[in-house]
């Protein structure tokens, strides 16, 4: 197993994109510490998985932008395994379709806090744990193409941490690997709530893939790019999204 022995935190791992990082995580031997802010069932529902198939993981409960739960996060996982290998910020989302002109400010900082100051006080907080390893963080193709409608404040968010993640590999290495992803359309509850079952039809015909990805097509990279086997990647934002917008 890839990664044997090795210990990794997943924001937002209650459903979803975050659910399958963890159970693809701990297939490959990872010890696994879940956060969720509201997906508590689907949280404790992932830690059954995984120890049922013989891995190590709890889940806990906190709210990101609250440096107290991030570090009660990041000092239970190192107590629980001695330490941080892997960090998987996936934890985000964009609350609301909002025009510029219909947004308030305080509707713009909760995006920036939810998508990008979550995962400045999680890198932060892991930094003192973390010897070697690897930063993977889940940015969006938004970042690239400015969103949908009504998706300026994520989108920037997103083109926000894309520009973080090269800040940080060149700040972390040798020893800590950072690289993001760059999720286009992925069958998930952010579409089902946010993008109107027509627009994903047609997001399906003009992919050259033919469809929407999947919560595991994600997992697969992520453990990729967490494992050795990508020891030479680092500051990559890496497009996943079935051809819909080529590098």
């Amino acid at each position: 197993m890839k990664l044997q022995g090795k210990t990794a935190i997943i924001t937002g791992g209650g459903r979803d994109i975050g659910s399958a990082c963890a159970k693809h995580l701990a297939a490959q031997g990872a010890n696994v510490a879940i956060n969720y802010f509201s997906s508590s069932a689907g949280a404790d529902r992932t830690v059954e998985e995984i120890r049922a198939a013989g891995g190590k993981a709890f889940a806990l409960q906190g709210d990101l932008n609250a440096p107290e739960d991030v570090e009660k996060l990041v000092a239970k996982t190192v107590e629980e395994f001695d330490g941080v290998d892997i960090l998987v910020n996936n934890s985000g989302g964009l609350i609301a379709r909002k025009t510029i002109a219909e947004m308030t400010l305080e509707h713009w900082q909760a995006v920036m806090d939810l998508n990008l100051t979550s995962t400045f006080l999680m890198v932060k907080a892991c930094l003192p744990h973390m010897k070697s390893g690897a930063i993977v963080n889940l940015a969006s193709q938004a970042g690239r193409d400015g969103g949908g409608p009504g998706a300026v404040a994520y989108a920037t968010s997103k083109g926000a941490v894309m520009t973080m993640t090269r800040g940080l590999a060149k700040e972390l290495g040798p020893k800590i690997r950072v690289n993001a992803l760059y999720p286009g359309m992925i069958d998930t509850d952010f579409h089902n709530i946010h993008t109107k079952d027509e627009v994903r039809r047609n997001v399906e015909a003009a992919a050259p893939l033919k469809r929407q990805g999947t919560p595991d097509d994600i997992a697969n990279l992520v453990v990729f790019l967490a494992s050795e086997d990508s020891a030479f990647i680092t500051g990559v934002n890496l497009d996943i999204n079935g051809g819909m917008l080529f590098s």
